[in-house]
C-alpha cells in the first residue's frame, strides 16, 4: 500500500511538479506543474486526488470501484479519487504520471521522455 510519503515523492518526482500548499482548502497539500493541478491529498487522508480524462475515469469507475470514485468537486471534469490501501504503487505511479502528462505543457513532457529515452538506451548498453 502507498503511503502519503511515497505519493508525495510520486508526484514531486516529474519536472517541475511542486506541492503548493492552500490555505483555504484546510492546508491541502496541491501537486501542480507550472501551477496548474495535477494531484491533491489530505494530510493523512486515505485516498489522493488525481487528474484524468473523462474516459479513463469511466474505466477505472467500472474496472474497480471499490478503488476508484469520482472527486466530489473536480469529478465532472473527469478527477478521481484513489484508496491508497487498495492500489499497487506501480499502478497509482502510472497513475500519477498520466495526471502530470495532462496538465504538463507538451514541450516538457517531451524533454521528459527524450531523457527517459535515453536513460533507458544507456542502460541498454551497459548490459550488452
Amino acid at each position: 500500500m502507498p503511503t502519503e510519503q511515497d505519493v508525495r515523492r510520486m508526484m514531486l518526482a516529474f519536472p517541475e511538479a511542486e506541492e503548493i500548499v492552500i490555505d483555504a482548502w484546510g492546508d491541502q497539500p496541491t501537486f501542480r506543474v507550472r501551477k496548474k493541478m495535477f494531484g491533491m491529498m489530505g494530510y493523512g487522508a486515505p485516498t489522493v486526488c488525481l487528474k484524468a480524462t473523462r474516459e479513463t475515469q469511466a474505466a477505472l469507475l467500472e474496472e474497480a470501484p471499490e478503488v476508484f470514485s469520482p472527486q466530489p468537486f473536480f469529478g465532472r471534469f473527469g478527477w478521481i479519487d484513489v484508496v491508497l490501501d487498495r492500489i499497487s504503487a506501480e499502478e497509482l505511479a502510472e497513475l500519477v504520471e498520466d495526471a502530470w502528462r495532462l496538465t504538463a505543457p507538451k514541450r516538457v513532457v517531451k524533454a521528459y521522455d527524450a531523457a527517459r529515452d535515453a536513460a533507458e538506451g544507456d542502460g541498454g548498453q551497459d548490459q550488452g
